[in-house]
This record gives structure tokens, C-alpha cells and sequence, in this order.
């Protein structure tokens, strides 16, 4: 018989972990503080780029093999999903950090000027070398979540109740014959003392007159961003990475240096319209890696500090496998840690 399942935390990784879980016939409750899919949700903030081959440029070799297997996965379960791959680039006296993200990465076709326009004629004539990463994909975070939410409330193993407030010793004890899967983030931290916040500030841009297929990275010694296009002539720019739980407001720094840096990808973007300023904290712990964290019948899924959509599919089979077949996967499982 299987066991019975609650879920708390309505993110990307509580959400992935529902759906691994009703997928394999289980009885499935998801418990959240918050309203439904809003901006309360760390997940709601996120670029959405499904990118390991550039994210191998420093993250470690685990979160590249994840994120192979979790691309593989919204293929099958993201309608906003786009497959055009991810643009590097950098400006003139920034070249040298182009060369050196290209050897630390692999799968890539570098382009020249001309190259470069065929691929985003807007930005035609900017750049002299970028470096295309043709099997890397993006997606709408906000379209993503809902989504989830919508095909796991249209199956009868499915319940969600939201705007629910749990105590600490309810928190942290395991339900009566069965599995907890705790997805909260860094408001695990009660229980995972070792678990830090990350800021991060970005911007929603509305311009019509610069059009991108793809995510553009721009590399900068200071001030990296990466700008992704959305729907209706949307840009979401970001993101900042602070060693910070502040989640209440963006700097007025940050905001300067994300504008600056659009701008200097393309002139337009000076008059775009600015439609939104978010910002909210990633859960981390010390080297940025995800765990799965098992006490007793009490799973916790976190770590995923800025890789939510890339690696949390992966994390969620891994829970599952754990659950329901007694599989350790070694390099996310820490039964041990206290």
C-alpha cells in the first residue's frame, strides 16, 4: 500500500514533488502560508533559464547532471517552454571573460559579429564574439507554477490547502502513517540551522522595440546579468546575488546597476517601462548545493539557492525514489546531518 503523502511549500520544488508523487498513485496533500501561486513565492521571482552547460561555468558537476535531467522533464510538463538555446556575451574590453566562461563550459558554438545578428538581428553589430549554448532552454516561472498547480488540481489524489499557518512542532514531527516532504526554503531554516539566504533583485522591462528569442547573458567583472524575454514585449533582468535574508525591498544600488546593464546591451531599453521590482532570498547551504535531508518519515527538500527550475524536478524523483523505494541517492541524501 502506499503511503500517504503531505507536501509543504507551494514552490517549484513543492510542487515538482507533488506531482512525482501523484504520478506514482500517491495520495497527495500540499500544505502553504501562502495565498496560491503569487509573489510570496521565492519561485515566482526566477529567471526560469534551464541552463546547465552555462551554469557549469561554476557550479558544481552535481548541478549540471540534475539539470540535464530536469530540462528533460519540462519538455514534457512546460507549455511555456522555448527551446532556442542561451546567447553569451560580453562587450570588447570584457573579452578575456568570454574566453575563460568558454573553457569552462562545453557544447557551444562561438559566433562573430555577423553571427551574432543572424541569431538576434536587434542586436545586430554590438557584439564581436558571443558564445550560443543551442540545447539550453528557458520558460515563464509564473505560466510554470500555475500550470503545475492546475494539472495536480485536476487529479483525484490531489489536495492543496493554502493560506495555512503551521507551528513549529507540527513543522517538525512526521504525519501518523505516513510522509512529510517539507519545501518551505529558507523558511526551513527553524529546522536546517546551516541553511543561509541569498538575495536576489530583479526587474520586469516592457519595451517593443528590441525583440530577443532566447536568454542573453552578458558577462561583466562587477555587474553580470542575464535578460530574459517573456511575453508581451516583457523582459525580466537580473539578478543580483547577496549574501542577505533581507527580502523586503531592493537596493536602489542594484536597481542602477541592472538598468545600466540592459542599457548597455541595447540602447532601448532606457525607455523601457519598468513594471515590476522584486526581490526575494534564496535558500542555500554552504557550498550551493541541494540536499534531501531524511529524519525519520520527515524529508527535507532544499538547498536550491538558484537553481530551483533546474534542478527541482530531478530533486523531486530523487524524494520519491527515497520514499517510496528506500534509494539513497549519495550526493543529494544526508541522512546523518543534525
Amino acid at each position: 500500500m502506499l503511503p500517504i503523502i503531505e507536501i509543504v511549500g507551494s514552490g517549484v520544488a513543492g510542487l515538482c514533488c507533488a506531482q512525482a508523487f501523484v504520478e506514482k498513485g500517491c495520495q497527495v496533500t500540499l500544505r502553504s502560508a501562502s495565498n496560491g501561486i503569487d509573489e510570496s513565492c521565492c519561485s515566482w521571482w526566477a529567471g526560469g533559464m534551464l541552463a546547465p552547460w552555462c551554469e557549469s561555468e561554476s557550479a558544481e558537476p552535481l548541478i549540471f547532471r540534475l539539470g540535464q535531467e530536469s530540462l528533460r522533464y519540462w519538455q514534457q510538463h512546460s507549455q511555456s517552454m522555448h527551446s532556442g538555446g542561451s546567447l553569451v556575451l560580453a562587450h570588447r574590453r570584457d573579452q578575456a571573460d568570454i574566453r575563460q566562461f568558454a573553457q569552462r563550459t562545453t557544447d557551444y558554438q562561438e559566433l562573430n559579429r555577423d553571427q551574432i545578428g543572424e541569431l538576434e538581428p536587434d542586436i545586430d553589430g554590438r557584439f564581436d564574439l558571443g558564445l550560443h549554448y543551442p540545447q539550453e532552454a528557458h520558460l515563464n516561472p509564473r505560466e510554470t507554477l500555475q500550470a503545475l498547480l492546475d494539472r495536480l488540481l485536476a487529479s483525484e489524489l490531489f489536495t492543496a490547502v493554502f493560506n495555512e499557518r503551521l507551528d513549529d512542532q507540527y513543522l517538525q514531527s512526521a504525519p501518523d502513517g505516513g510522509w512529510r516532504i517539507d519545501c518551505r526554503g529558507l523558511a526551513a531554516r527553524d529546522s536546517l540551522s546551516d541553511l543561509r539566504g541569498v538575495k536576489g533583485e530583479m526587474l520586469i522591462l516592457e519595451t517593443a522595440e528590441i525583440t530577443l528569442s532566447r536568454p542573453v547573458r552578458v558577462l561583466h567583472p562587477r555587474h553580470p546579468i542575464y535578460i530574459v524575454p517573456r511575453s508581451n514585449d516583457q523582459f525580466m533582468v537580473g539578478a543580483t546575488m547577496i549574501e542577505s535574508d533581507d527580502r523586503t525591498h531592493a537596493s536602489a544600488r542594484s536597481v542602477m546597476e541592472l538598468l545600466s546593464s540592459a542599457y548597455a546591451l541595447h540602447p532601448a531599453f532606457a525607455d523601457a517601462a519598468i513594471v515590476q521590482i522584486g526581490t526575494d532570498v534564496r535558500p542555500a547551504f554552504t557550498d550551493n548545493l541541494p540536499r534531501l535531508r531524511r529524519r525519520g518519515q520527515l524529508v527535507y527538500v532544499n538547498g536550491l539557492y538558484r537553481h530551483g527550475f533546474l534542478c527541482a524536478p530531478a530533486m523531486a524523483q530523487r524524494a520519491v525514489s527515497l520514499v517510496l523505494e528506500g534509494n539513497i541517492d549519495e550526493e543529494v541524501v544526508d541522512e546523518n546531518h543534525d
